[in-house]
């Protein structure tokens, strides 16, 4: 059974900083390719950032130089580290494989950029 947990959501100002941490099980993470996700009130989830197994990454336009995705395949663990954050980073962010294969959806994380 796949567990993924988030953690380190918060509220931070404008141009502040958070870390992001995904927990697996369930899965051989270190060949999985994983993604951040993201959905803001009323709109739908979109990817953030993904990692491959090997540590190829990729990111939206939306947060390309902002966000750095990485993983420790030693922790199972995938990390989100995010700067320069703006009001419009605001969402509640999951973790999941990528794709997601139908996977269901940990609980997520809350990010609130607000001043």
């Amino acid at each position: 059974q796949v567990q993924l947990v988030e953690s380190g959501g918060g509220l931070v100002q404008p141009g502040g900083s958070l870390r992001l941490s995904c927990a697996t099980s369930g899965i051989i993470f270190s060949i999985t390719a994983m993604g951040w996700y993201r959905q803001a009130p009323g709109k739908q989830r979109e990817l953030v950032a993904s990692v491959t197994g090997g540590g190829s990454t990729f990111y939206p336009d939306s947060v390309k130089g902002r966000f750095t995705i990485s993983r420790d395949n030693g922790k199972n663990t995938m990390y989100l580290q995010m700067n320069s954050l703006k009001s419009e980073d605001t969402a509640v962010y999951y973790c999941n494989t990528y794709p997601t294969y139908g996977r269901s959806w940990g609980q997520g994380t809350q990010v609130t950029v607000s001043s």
